[in-house]
């Protein structure tokens, strides 16, 4: 009967270094999924600052791409009729340039893919994409219109369209990336051969 107590008095008096194997284990496996989730956390903020950055230069490649209004804005009456109308010929004038810094903007009212449009609207006409014509006041002659150049935009008042005292009109200029400048003005309470509207 005393073997078999000894066998198991020896089994309990040995167990000091089970014990310590079962703890290296179990911190290993802390150390395990620990590095894992540092690899994770990692790897998340690297893709969230790689957003990060792809969104920045996207936002930097749409304001480059901004074309804006210099001067004012001209409404002629070619016809002297007292209405600014297609049948007139009567025409709309003003000029743009590129937001500083930006970056060069194709404006040829030829070209059908990736240019410059011009759509107009009043209380009685929504027309996109108007024919316009370009000349350019200041630059190097080709039809990209880049920093320091001018280009003077004029539109023929569109069909279906009459222009009358005190009548608000727009125009949106979408160049092929960057933000549409918005221009609307109200004609004035009479009609002249030539107005200037600021």
């Amino acid at each position: 009967m005393a073997k078999p107590t000894r066998l198991l008095n020896s089994l309990h008096t040995r167990e000091e270094g089970i014990t310590g194997l079962e703890t290296a284990i179990i911190l290993i496996a802390f150390v395990i999924v620990a590095s894992v989730f540092a690899f994770v956390v990692l790897s998340t903020g690297l893709f969230s600052a790689d957003r990060g950055k792809e969104t920045v230069f996207a936002g930097l490649e749409k304001a480059r791409g901004t074309l804006e209004v210099r001067g004012s804005l001209s409404v002629a009456d070619v016809n002297s009729d007292g209405a600014i109308t297609n049948a007139g010929a009567d025409t709309i004038v003003f000029s743009l340039a590129n937001s500083v810094g930006g970056a060069a903007v194709l404006v040829d009212p030829a070209a059908t893919t990736n240019t410059t449009v011009m759509n107009y609207l009043d209380a009685e006409a929504l027309d996109s994409d108007v024919t316009y014509t370009v000349v350019k006041t200041l630059g190097d002659g080709d039809d990209l219109l880049e920093t320091g150049e001018l280009f003077e935009i004029t539109i023929v008042e569109p069909a279906g369209s009459t222009l009358v005292t005190n009548e608000t009109f727009t125009i949106e200029v979408v160049p092929p990336s960057g933000g549409v400048a918005i221009i609307t003005r109200t004609m004035p309470q009479a009609i002249d051969l030539i107005m200037d509207l600021k």
